[in-house]
């Protein structure tokens, strides 16, 4: 995918309005794998934000392989984007 591509998708899911549209969206786009382990990842992203099990009980909890939990961990803890914690912080601050 070009870096032009990218803005199409973005502004895509940004104009999604509800809980809905996203999963009809995402059932369009994505396989049923797909959607899979983007949902295991985000399992994974708040299991290590609550900070309570190790990775190999998080691997276990959230059906996922200990490398997409170091991984996911990586991404939370070390990578510049901060996508993770950006949306674990908003979706905190709503409870």
């Amino acid at each position: 995918m070009t870096k032009s591509q990218r803005p199409d998708l973005y502004d895509a899911i940004l104009s999604l309005k509800s809980r809905a549209e996203a999963e009809a969206f995402l059932a369009d786009l994505c396989t049923p794998g797909e959607v899979r382990a983007l949902s295991e990842r985000w399992r994974v992203a708040r299991l290590l934000d609550a900070g309570e099990l190790s990775y190999r009980d998080i691997a276990q909890e959230a059906q996922a392989s200990t490398a997409t939990v170091v991984r996911v961990a990586r991404f939370l803890k070390d990578m510049p984007y901060q996508g993770y914690r950006r949306v674990l912080d908003r979706l905190g601050a709503k409870r």
